[in-house]
C-alpha cells in the first residue's frame, strides 16, 4: 500500500514553520507496512490544492493531509477537497455539536466562524477530534482515501492513532506488511568508519535495510524490516542489533536509541551509585541533560556551574596555586573541580569539565575546542584531554558534554577511557 503526505499551510510552504507533523506521520505509516512515496508542502491556495489532490488520486492509495481545518478564510482543506470531488460542503451536525461542547467545556463563546469547521464535502466521514476545534474527515479521490486532520501537532497525532491507523490496519486486511525498525546509538567514531564497520551486516541478515544518519554528536544506526510476521521479524532484528553492537564495540551506548545522559543514568542506577557535577565549559549542560530524566534525583545529587576561578576556589576548593600554576583549562584543575564536587555532594562520582568553547578565547596551547575532563570516584582520579573543535559554541558545547558523559560510562562500564 503505498500512501503520500501533504502539509499545507503558507508558513509551512515558505519555511517558516518546520513541518514536524509529516515526519511522524511517516514514521507511523512505514511501522504499519505502508510505504510513503511522497511529501508535499502546498501553500493556501485553493486550484494548486485541488490539482495536488487530483494527482495524488491518481496514483496513492491512502493520503494524509494535516493543516487548513480551522476557522479562516484561508483555511482551504474541506473546500479543495469538495471541488476536487465535484460536490458542495455542508453541515455535518454531529461535529458542530462536538464544537460547541467544545466551547461550552472551557466556558468560552463560540464564534460564528468556528461553524466553517462543520463543514465537509457531501459524503465524508467525519474524524472526531477529541481535544480540538477542528474535526478532520475521510474522502476517497480517485482510488486514493484521504484523511484530512489538523495541524496542530498534538491533535493531529490522537486522531492518526485513534482513528486513522485502525482504519488502515482494516483496509490492509488479514494479509500486511510490519515496517520494524531498531535504532542503534553509537558515540565517538566518525560516520564514514561506522559505516565500514558494519557494511558485512547484509551477509548475515540479507533482508534488513540499513541506514546511517548523523544526530550530532552521535551516529546512529537504522536498521529497517518489512515482513509479514512481527514476532519473526523482531527477533531478526534483536540478532542483527546485537551483531552491530559486537562490531562496533564500546561505542555503541543504547540499543534502543536512549539518549548518552538516559544510559548514564540507568548505569547509576543499576550500581546504586550516585553523581556531583562541576561545570565550567558546559554550563550546565549536563546537569539539563540529566534532570530531563524523570527520577534523575535517585543518582544526581549536586550541580554547580563554576565558570569563573573564584567560583572553583570558594565553591570547589580548588586551590589557588593549582590555577595559577595550570589554569583553569587544564586536567589537573579538572580533577580538583571532581574531587570538590564529589566532597561535596557525598556521592560516588564526581565529574567536571573546563574547557574552551569559542569562538574566542583559544591560544597555540590551548586552542578553542580543547576539553580537560576530571572524574573521581572508588577507582580513583582520572582525566583525559581532547581538542575537537566544530566551529560553533552551541556545538562545541554539546559535543564536550558528550564526551564527559562518555568517560563516565566507560567508568561504570569499567572500559578502557579511550577507543
Amino acid at each position: 500500500m503505498r500512501a503520500e503526505i501533504v502539509a499545507t499551510g503558507d508558513e509551512i510552504r515558505t519555511g517558516a514553520l518546520v513541518d514536524s507533523n509529516s515526519a511522524h506521520i511517516a514514521d507511523q505509516l512505514e511501522q504499519a507496512g505502508i510505504e510513503v512515496t511522497r511529501h508535499h508542502a502546498v501553500g493556501d491556495d485553493l486550484p494548486v490544492l485541488v490539482a495536488l489532490l487530483h494527482e495524488i488520486g491518481a496514483r496513492a492509495e491512502v493520503a494524509v493531509v494535516t493543516g487548513g481545518l480551522g476557522p479562516t478564510e484561508d483555511d482551504l482543506s474541506a473546500a479543495a477537497a469538495a471541488r476536487a470531488l465535484g460536490v458542495g460542503l455542508v453541515l455535518d451536525q454531529q461535529a458542530l455539536e462536538e464544537i460547541e461542547a467544545y466551547f461550552t467545556r472551557r466556558g468560552r463563546p463560540m464564534t460564528a466562524s468556528n461553524r466553517k469547521q462543520a463543514m465537509f464535502p457531501e459524503g465524508a466521514r467525519r474524524l472526531p477530534n477529541p481535544i480540538g476545534t477542528a474535526p478532520g474527515f475521510r474522502v476517497v479521490i480517485g482510488g486514493c482515501a484521504f484523511y484530512f486532520l489538523p495541524g496542530v501537532p498534538h491533535e493531529m497525532r490522537r486522531m492518526l492513532q485513534e482513528q486513522v491507523l485502525p482504519d488502515l490496519h482494516t483496509m490492509q486486511g488479514a494479509v500486511r506488511d510490519f515496517r520494524l525498525t531498531r535504532v542503534i546509538s553509537t558515540f565517538g567514531l566518525p560516520e564514514s568508519v561506522v559505516g565500514e564497520k558494519v557494511a558485512a551486516i547484509h551477509q548475515y541478515f540479507p533482508d534488513i535495510k540499513l541506514g546511517l544518519r548523523a544526530k550530532f554528536p552521535e551516529i546512529q544506526v537504522k536498521l529497517y524490516l518489512n515482513t509479514p510476521d512481527e514476532a519473526q521479524g523482531g527477533r531478526m532484528l534483536d540478532g542483527a542489533a546485537r551483531w552491530v553492537s559486537e562490531a562496533l564495540g564500546i561505542n555503541v551506548f543504547s540499543l534502543r536509541e536512549g539518549t548518552m545522559a538516559e544510559e548514564v543514568g540507568a548505569l547509576l542506577r543499576q550500581q546504586n551509585a550516585t553523581l556531583a557535577l562541576a561545570e565550567s565549559c558546559t554550563g550546565g549542560l549536563i546537569a539539563n541533560w540529566l534532570t530531563n530524566i524523570a527520577g534523575s534525583s535517585d543518582y544526581f545529587l549536586f550541580g554547580a556551574v563554576t565558570y569563573a576561578n573564584p567560583s572553583k576556589i570558594q565553591v570547589l576548593g580548588v586551590e589557588p596555586e593549582t590555577l595559577e600554576q595550570y589554569g583553569a583549562v587544564h586536567e589537573t584543575t579538572a580533577q580538583s573541580m571532581a574531587r570538590g564536587a564529589r566532597r561535596i555532594a557525598g556521592a560516588t562520582y564526581g565529574l567536571a569539565t573546563s574547557g574552551i568553547a569559542g569562538p574566542g578565547g583559544g591560544t597555540a596551547e590551548k586552542p578553542v575546542g580543547t576539553l580537560c575532563i576530571g572524574l573521581d570516584g572508588p577507582m580513583g582520579t582520572r582525566s583525559r584531554t581532547v581538542t575537537l573543535s566544530f566551529g560553533q559554541r552551541l556545538m562545541n558545547k554539546r559535543l564536550f558534554a558528550m564526551i564527559a558523559l562518555d568517560l563516565l560510562r566507560r567508568a561504570l562500564l569499567e572500559q578502557p577511557d579511550q577507543p
